[in-house]
């Protein structure tokens, strides 16, 4: 885990100066003897995954950094083990003797770290950044949930929404962004939005309508249609156009596939996933 480090007179300065003046850092001390240690270090594992932008863990091993363990031993006054000191700026700001829970470390930390919704936005950041736009959607809408009027997290939200083709909610987004706060961010998130909204307006979706319209009984036109709506970002049409085929013939083509497809490419908990997805099964039951 990069952000969780065992510490050693050659690195532990480089470690507590940290140039980022937010960064906490969490100075534990640890022996492996001691089974209080080895239950606390895996609590911080959790957090260290948890909020690996904002926290680093140093853990000084008393079993084999014992001379470094001695000196800073004496410098905090150590009393006993496990026990954790939180510095920031490179200066401590609490210390945790003994044994503790995970709720009890979290306590410690939340007055030294940012706001919830900054750290599920850079959670939904990194998951961004890794492409599973699934996870990225669900944190930033959390973060969002928690703080709607945040400019940065209306912007990384509706950059998130844009990815998995929900532009009507990344317009919604955009549009109640403050016109002083709309940065070189938001003006390329709109013109990305508008790149959308105008393929979109496709000749071949509308050539395909027209020709459903004139044949209303053809799976075939309607399954075309709905791969054309899939095409420029239309899911919830591509879905309500395959629900028509699947009403006259729930085993025609590949339509079924198509459907569940576009489904699991929704978030978990869309309303229009869900909503699809009951209307697929009040065919089925």
């Amino acid at each position: 885990m990069s952000n969780k480090i065992q510490l050693t007179p050659e690195n532990i300065q480089q470690v507590i100066t940290d140039p980022n003046p937010e960064k906490v850092l969490l100075l534990t001390f640890y022996s492996n003897q001691n089974p209080e240690c080895v239950q606390q270090d895996q609590i911080l594992e959790g957090i260290a995954a948890a909020y690996s932008e904002h926290i680093t863990i140093g853990v000084i091993d008393c079993d084999v950094q014992q001379a470094l363990a001695s000196q800073l031993a004496q410098q905090i006054g150590l009393q006993a083990l496990p026990t954790i000191v939180i510095l920031k700026g490179g200066a401590p700001v609490d210390m945790l003797a003994g044994a503790k829970t995970e709720e009890e470390i979290k306590e410690a930390l939340s007055e030294h770290l940012p706001s919830p919704e900054v750290i599920l936005l850079d959670q939904a950041k990194q998951f961004l950044a890794s492409g599973d736009l699934n996870n990225a959607f669900g944190y930033a809408k959390k973060a969002y949930d928690i703080d709607s009027s945040n400019t940065r997290v209306k912007l990384v939200f509706a950059d998130i929404c844009m990815q998995i083709q929900k532009f009507d909610e990344a317009q919604a987004l955009l549009d109640s962004v403050n016109e002083e706060q709309r940065d070189p961010y938001y003006h390329n998130l709109v013109a990305k939005l508008a790149q959308a909204a105008a393929a979109q307006d496709s000749p071949e979706v509308k050539r395909l309508e027209q020709a459903v319209e004139a044949e209303p009984d053809s799976l075939d036109l309607r399954c075309q249609l709905a791969q054309a709506q899939l095409d420029v970002g239309k899911k919830e049409e591509a879905l309500a156009s395959l629900l028509m085929v699947l009403k006259k013939d729930m085993n025609y083509g590949e339509a079924k596939k198509g459907f569940l497809d576009i489904i699991a490419s929704l978030p978990d908990g869309d309303s229009v996933a869900s909503a699809y997805r009951r209307k697929l099964y009040s065919l089925l039951y």
